[in-house]
């Protein structure tokens, strides 16, 4: 696979990952009493902690799999069935966000990076997708996916207003929903393959 395949391939995980369809309806109702200049700084803080935060748990994968002494498949498992629950709650039509904070409370990081962003589903996946890439090709691949990924967010709360105007309550529903659908799909994916590969047994060498 060439380097434009795999990037394009790694992104489209990434972007349904992050569901920017799925929480601009949160950025919106959490920004609600901000005037534009100060939505933008927001969205451009908001952006940047998910950039630290998404590529800090990216990055360390491998590391604390050895640390806690957990396979990359075990972890598959438990990180897909985690991100099925996410995926499902949004095709039932769930926010990301339950609680919100009080009036003048700053939601750049908190929640708005964390959880509604980069929840524990989405932890969890991260953490999984960063060990499975090896090589510089697709490390640097799955970097700048990530990267555009997360700028994609950042896009997506800048012109929030806009495209909550365009799409209507009900396009931001169905985009969301399909949102769901593939995060539903993309977490089977990873309990099947962790399931195949913990069960698989070593094939038996032939002298």
């Amino acid at each position: 696979m060439d380097t434009a395949a795999l990037f394009g391939r790694i992104f489209l995980r990434y972007f349904f990952l992050l569901g920017p369809f799925a929480v601009v309806s949160a950025f919106l109702t959490l920004t609600r009493e901000l005037g534009q200049r100060e939505r933008r700084r927001t969205a451009v803080r908001s952006t940047l902690a998910i950039v630290v935060i998404c590529f800090a748990l990216w990055l360390i994968g491998n590391q604390l799999f050895a640390v806690l002494g957990i396979t990359l498949d075990a972890f598959r498992i438990g990180a897909g069935a985690l991100l099925f629950l996410s995926g499902a709650q949004l095709v039932q039509g769930r926010d990301r966000h339950d609680a919100l904070p009080a009036d003048g409370q700053d939601v750049a990081v908190v929640p708005l990076a964390i959880p509604i962003v980069v929840g524990p589903a989405t932890t969890g996946a991260l953490l999984v997708m960063g060990a499975e890439l090896h090589g510089w090709t697709q490390q640097v691949a799955g970097a700048a996916a990530l990267l555009a990924a997360i700028l994609v967010v950042g896009a997506v709360f800048l012109l929030g207003s806009r495209i909550e105007r365009a799409l209507g309550p009900r396009g931001l529903a169905i985009l969301t929903k399909l949102t769901g659908l593939f995060l539903a799909s993309l977490a089977a994916q990873m309990i099947f393959t962790g399931i195949r590969n913990f069960l698989s047994l070593p094939t038996p060498a032939r002298g």
